[in-house]
């Protein structure tokens, strides 16, 4: 693991460093805000961010204003890249939604793809392997949260991963990805033309076959241009009710799909992450 930069923040420490990676082949970037209770010698949770179509691990970190409510909540937070970089494969830079920059948070099955994106792995297995074996995070108490492209990813990582995540959240996600633009073009090239392979990468349908234990806080602003066509979160709706899931799904009137918008509820999230982590009571 190689440190690229430090910087004080609020009392704790912002980090960017980079590793090899064996889940996508080659050198992964991430990067982690230890809180002052940390640096302290307290090992903390953690709560994992996974970042939209075209961000990298830097994105979340210098435009959501988390850091400061994390300090004082005493959680770790961890981002990373959204896609390989080393590994490069034809048209993997042809679009802005798919291929670079957008790994999408699945585990490729077809070829070339599959030799090094497999997001999945790494964020739910390789990424907190190396956070829990080398910062001081406690390595039984995680949770995930992530925007647009990364809610997907954080749903679908939690609703696949029963115990492994203390609690879930997402910003604008994309809920059902095996029904929108977005989805059926990345899925078609990293998962294969068989859409029932596409299930098991879909929120909307994983909650129909297994609950999370707890409730899911999702935020979508009102406002937002991909509302329609690639978010949908009335999929999510629907299928949280008829699973019996519980939901919070709050519509902020007049949002937009921007950071601007994560930064307003930002605070929110954290604090329910804090509940359900044992970093707040109420």
């Amino acid at each position: 693991m190689q440190t690229r930069a430090e910087h004080r923040l609020f009392d704790g420490r912002q980090g960017f460093y980079e590793h090899d990676s064996s889940a996508c082949a080659g050198p992964m970037r991430f990067s982690v805000y230890l809180p002052p209770a940390a640096l302290a010698g307290e090992r903390v949770p953690a709560v994992y961010f996974l970042a939209g179509l075209t961000s990298t691990e830097e994105t979340f970190m210098a435009k959501a204003g988390a850091q400061r409510f994390a300090a004082a909540l005493g959680l770790a937070l961890v981002t990373c890249d959204t896609s390989p970089r080393a590994a490069r494969f034809p048209g993997d830079d042809e679009h802005w939604d798919f291929g670079q920059g957008a790994g999408f948070y699945v585990d490729a099955t077809e070829a070339p793809w599959s030799q090094a994106y497999r997001m999945h792995s790494y964020v739910t297995a390789e990424l907190p392997e190396l956070i829990e074996r080398n910062f001081p995070v406690a390595d039984d108490a995680r949770s995930i949260f992530g925007h647009s492209m990364g809610g997907h990813g954080a749903l679908v990582a939690a609703l696949r991963h029963p115990g492994r995540y203390r609690s879930v959240s997402a910003f604008a996600p994309i809920v059902a990805p095996s029904r929108v633009p977005w989805g059926e073009k990345a899925f078609s090239r990293y998962l294969g033309s068989d859409r029932a392979k596409w299930a098991q990468w879909d929120a909307a349908e994983l909650v129909r076959r297994g609950r999370f234990d707890g409730t899911i806080l999702v935020d979508q602003g009102t406002s937002d241009k991909f509302l329609e066509r690639e978010l949908k979160p009335e999929l999510l709706a629907a299928a949280c009710e008829a699973a019996a899931q519980p939901l919070e799904l709050r519509l902020r009137e007049d949002y937009d799909h921007s950071y601007y918008f994560i930064a307003t509820f930002i605070e929110d999230h954290l604090r329910h992450h804090a509940r359900a982590l044992g970093r707040l009571s109420s």
